[in-house]
């Protein structure tokens, strides 16, 4: 009996390991934010920060707003991952005119990086698969602020972030699909300013996006 329950244990492992299917995912889309709150300090320039900040998304503009997602299946209906996010925000005229910045962006990407845990919904004898997904993780900013106290233009882990998203996608052929999603996240973000001080600001994304999958 105890010689049978290890070999038992290995063969479940490996017949797990056979049935798991990995996914690597590309996508683009259209992505914009809602406005957010911005505080924090700037010595030698504005001083105290404490704006609203409205934000553009542009996602066509270089570069270009997208996505890279690798996905482990662990069977039918699980399956986990990594997903690096390249969303970002242009602070409008309007924000710099009020803040006293003359360059306000995150737009060599937000970049949201987190770890996923993903639901699909398949059975039916049509070739689209519903799936949900959800993760938590960081934000990478490439931060780029200039204000009367000094100039950043540098990346940054800047804070935790999270990502939700919910989608369907289609198959081609065994090893080959595309999918349409809905996919949003929030950050929160503490970057370090040019001139010593620093800056606080909670950001939301929402993205339609679209994309091709390759199994293997």
């Amino acid at each position: 009996m105890r010689r049978l329950l290890p070999t038992t244990l290995a063969l479940m492992v490996i017949a797990g390991l056979a049935q798991a299917e990995d996914q690597l995912s590309f996508y683009g889309g259209v992505q914009g934010s809602p406005h957010s709150g911005v505080t924090g300090n700037d010595p030698g320039g504005v001083g105290a920060i404490d704006f609203t900040a409205g934000w553009e998304g542009r996602s066509t503009d270089m570069p270009p707003y997208w996505g890279l997602r690798w996905t482990r299946w662990q069977n039918e209906t699980f399956g986990w991952g990594v997903d690096i996010n390249h969303a970002k925000v242009y602070a409008d005229d309007e924000t710099l005119a009020e803040s006293g910045f003359s360059h306000f962006e995150f737009t060599d990407g937000l970049n949201i990086v987190t770890l996923n845990a993903w639901r699909r919904f398949p059975g039916n004898d049509l070739p689209v698969t519903p799936y949900v997904g959800a993760g938590i993780g960081l934000s990478i900013p490439h931060v780029e602020v200039t204000t009367p106290g000094g100039k950043v233009a540098e990346y940054q882990i800047t804070g935790p972030a999270v990502q939700w998203v919910a989608g369907a996608s289609y198959s081609i052929n065994d090893r080959w699909s595309v999918f349409g999603e809905y996919k949003g996240t929030y950050s929160m973000n503490e970057a370090d300013l040019g001139s010593g001080g620093t800056l606080e600001t909670d950001i939301i994304t929402n993205a339609f996006n679209v994309g091709v999958s390759l199994g293997f």
